[in-house]
């Protein structure tokens, strides 16, 4: 059994290299934090879809089915770790940003749960940066 120190640098780093060699889904360990941040993925447009599978909490497993465009390029380009567990990054309500002027999506983790920035921004909540993508 392998131990992840930082599951969500574990998923985004998967979802990258996935995307790299053109996969057409990618499978991660499940965890909520997890789910909620795929559900965001998902929202954003970045991914096609994605399922919980599993029966019991240890076997539970997401498979995201990745999206690329007409010409085979991948629709997410860039995803990064913003907070890491040896830094946390914190932002107020009015200082959550812009990603490439509002084409890119952030994601924070907010006392209102996790939040794409747009929703942060309209709900008027701050929190910490968790990534960065587009």
């Amino acid at each position: 059994m392998k131990f992840v120190r930082d599951p969500l640098s574990d998923l985004f780093t998967r979802i990258r290299n996935a995307l790299l060699v053109s996969h057409t889904s990618v499978s991660v360990p499940y965890s909520k934090f997890k789910s909620k941040i795929v559900e965001i993925l998902k929202n954003e447009g970045y991914i096609t879809n994605f399922t919980i599978d599993g029966d019991s909490p240890i076997n539970k497993v997401i498979t995201i089915e990745l999206k690329y465009d007409d010409n085979g390029q991948p629709v997410l380009t860039s995803v990064k770790r913003i907070s890491k567990s040896s830094k946390r990054i914190y932002v107020k309500k009015k200082d959550v940003p812009k990603v490439l002027n509002g084409f890119g999506t952030v994601i924070l983790s907010t006392s209102s749960g996790v939040l794409s920035g747009k929703d942060a921004r309209l709900s008027g909540v701050g929190g910490e940066l968790i990534a960065e993508l587009y």
